[in-house]
């Protein structure tokens, strides 16, 4: 096959696609070898930059797709948002984003990291096929483990769940976090007032007390 044939193929088969398609899958529509893909998607890519287009061949979920280029998200969200309100709430991001950190986690540790019971919320998550099950925990009980899908690599535009930000970066440093703890100590020593500000004594109204009395004659 032809190198234009090849990359023309590999276009029309992403352009139809519903989800990522892995370069293994392509070599074998394509009768090639899988580095073979990946070097043409890498040149359709350049490409694509080059042209500064709205679209961009991304690599996702472990497969390539096509998707809109991260500039024009004011655009499309206007296109996709409109007339809709179906999104996550707060606390369904906060739970989303304990398992996709702590995975694989049972429900119940999840519930002790929120405080609250996550039962409603990990349901909404699994119907959005954001999370699934994983596995069992092998302790008592064998409690079902969870983790994050393709379906929530995929909406973030990841192609593994190690490319998620290292969750330090989202926290203040140590030093910061020290500062603020010292800063809001209650039992820290109150500063000592300024000479000019001390409370004047009872029988001093100049501020003279406690100093020592007048010579006599």
């Amino acid at each position: 096959m032809a190198q234009s044939e090849a990359a023309k193929a590999i276009e029309a088969i992403l352009m139809v696609a519903q989800e990522p398609v892995e370069p293994h899958l392509l070599a074998q529509l394509l009768e090639v070898a899988p580095a073979r893909v990946e070097e043409l998607c890498h040149e359709l890519q350049a490409a694509y930059d080059a042209d500064d287009r709205g679209f961009v061949l991304a690599r996702v979920a472990g497969g390539y797709r096509f998707q809109s280029h991260a500039e024009m998200a004011p655009y499309v969200e206007r296109f996709v948002l409109e007339g809709q309100s179906a999104r996550l709430s707060s606390a369904a991001l906060e739970t989303l984003a304990i398992v996709a950190y702590k995975q694989p986690i049972s429900r119940a540790q999840v519930a002790a990291i929120r405080g609250v019971n996550v039962d409603g919320v990990m349901r909404t998550l699994q119907q959005r096929g954001y999370i699934e099950e994983v596995g069992r925990d092998p302790g008592p009980g064998q409690a079902t483990l969870f983790g994050t899908s393709r379906e929530f690599l995929e909406r973030l535009g990841l192609d593994r769940i190690e490319d998620l930000p290292p969750i330090a970066d989202l926290f203040p440093s140590a030093e910061v976090m020290e500062a603020l703890e010292q800063g809001l100590r209650a039992d820290r020593p109150a500063p000592a007032p300024d000479a000019a500000e001390a409370p004047h004594g009872p029988d001093d109204p100049e501020g003279a007390a406690g100093s020592e009395p007048p010579a006599g004659p």
